[in-house]
């Protein structure tokens, strides 16, 4: 997952919202060929990692730190998250 300089709150829940949209098309298609296995688990990982973000920059706040400080963490710690 990128993100840009100028990531916001706003801007990860609008990419949180497109993953979202495409996971269900995704799963509404019933059976899903190899590639489309592989597009759901990439979804699935980023989705982690933009909800690690969040919880990054709400922490960052809490304890005065710049929130834009928060940096997108690799699948290899977000991955290990329970939800």
């Amino acid at each position: 997952m990128t993100m840009a300089e100028s990531t916001t709150d706003h801007s990860i829940l609008k990419k949180i919202q497109g993953l979202v949209h495409e996971e269900q098309h995704l799963y509404g298609k019933g059976e899903l060929a190899d590639h489309d296995q592989v597009r759901l688990e990439a979804i699935k990982i980023e989705l982690d990692q933009c909800w690690d973000l969040l919880r990054q920059r709400e922490a960052r706040r809490e304890f005065g730190q710049d929130p834009n400080d928060a940096k997108v963490r690799p699948p290899s710690v977000v991955e290990r998250y329970k939800q």
